[in-house]
């Protein structure tokens, strides 16, 4: 390529190189960005670049120079993000259930596009997704968008929805029927993606996997609910749906020994969950959650640490449920 053919593009492709290939570890000197603009078509010299160098500040961009030796060498000192940040956001994607392996590493690859290619390395030897439990739903990504669009645009929507079968094959609810629904808002519960939304027939707020959501569509019928969701608390949805689990939220009464403490403060957040001391061991506490058999699996992991004290229709729930799981393995 001649040089001068792309003298047009200069700005643009000193942006590239500098974004590229320097960093605050990393930089480069006016001769070898010359020899890089030169390579890409376009003419440049140490006086126009330091010019060039004048307007990219201008613009937000600082690119700042440092001696090394007799050198002077030059690198990007403005990113938009950081790289403790893209390792957060890195960290997220790939540990993002819903987000299959192959868009995870997609995403992943457009976050190094952010960074210098030195600094790209260090996000690369983050990602370990290979053999980690990943949605096998490609579409979901696509849905999610569909989603807000229907959200933004006030419309109901229409879907299939599927469960797994023994067979590891997908196997359509209500026989294949679509499901017409108001979205609401989207959540996120124990590594999953859920749409919350208002069924018209049934009167109610439900919420749905997105990744079990197939053959989606945005229909133009308005949306219904909205009295429902004006007095909806996303927070104390999701804090009582245990695992996303429905049914009525009830305030139960638990005891424990002092150490058990911080898993419940975990899972249900200082706010929301009501301790007093009984003794120099134990405490007692209130919670408002959904008894699920979620939620009674959740108490007996902790094993004889916390115990249900009340109300007693919980109490006598969880006693049925150990007794179911004593005559499967006894």
């Amino acid at each position: 390529m001649a040089a001068g053919d792309n003298q047009k593009l200069k700005m643009l492709y000193l942006v590239d190189i500098l974004s590229q290939e320097t960093d605050d570890s990393h930089s480069l000197s006016l001769l070898e960005i010359t020899d890089r603009l030169e390579a890409l078509g376009v003419n440049a010299d140490r006086k126009t670049l330091y010019s060039d160098f004048d307007e990219l500040a201008k613009y937000g961009l600082e690119v700042l120079k440092e001696k090394a030796g007799r050198s002077t060498l030059y690198h990007l000192a403005t990113r938009e993000f950081e790289l403790p940040e893209l390792k957060l956001l890195v960290d997220a994607v790939q540990s993002s259930k819903f987000i299959t392996e192959k868009k995870s590493r997609q995403l992943i690859k457009k976050l190094e596009s952010l960074v210098s290619v030195h600094e790209a390395q260090h996000l690369h030897r983050q990602v370990l997704i290979t053999g980690r439990i990943k949605a096998m739903n490609e579409s979901i990504y696509y849905n999610v968008d569909m989603l807000h669009e229907a959200i933004n645009s006030d419309r109901q929507i229409r879907f299939q929805y599927f469960k797994w079968n023994v067979s590891k094959k997908q196997e359509l609810r209500r026989n294949g029927a679509f499901y017409q629904v108001s979205p609401w808002c989207l959540m996120w519960d124990d590594e999953n993606y859920y749409l919350v939304a208002y069924d018209s027939v049934e009167q109610k707020i439900k919420h749905y996997r997105v990744d079990k959501i197939t053959r989606l569509s945005i229909a133009e019928t308005p949306r219904e609910g909205k009295q429902q969701f004006r007095e909806f608390d996303a927070a104390k949805y999701t804090r009582s749906l245990f695992g996303m689990y429905g049914g009525e939220p009830q305030r139960v009464r638990l005891e424990g020994r002092n150490e058990m403490v911080g898993p419940l403060i975990d899972r249900f957040g200082k706010d929301n969950i009501t301790l007093s001391h009984l003794d120099e061991n134990r405490f007692s506490a209130s919670v408002e959650v959904i008894p699920s058999s979620h939620f009674l699996g959740w108490i007996i992991s902790l094993g004889d640490g916390v115990r249900i004290t009340g109300p007693e229709d919980v109490v006598e729930k969880m006693r049925n449920e150990v007794r179911r799981l004593a005559r499967v393995y006894l």
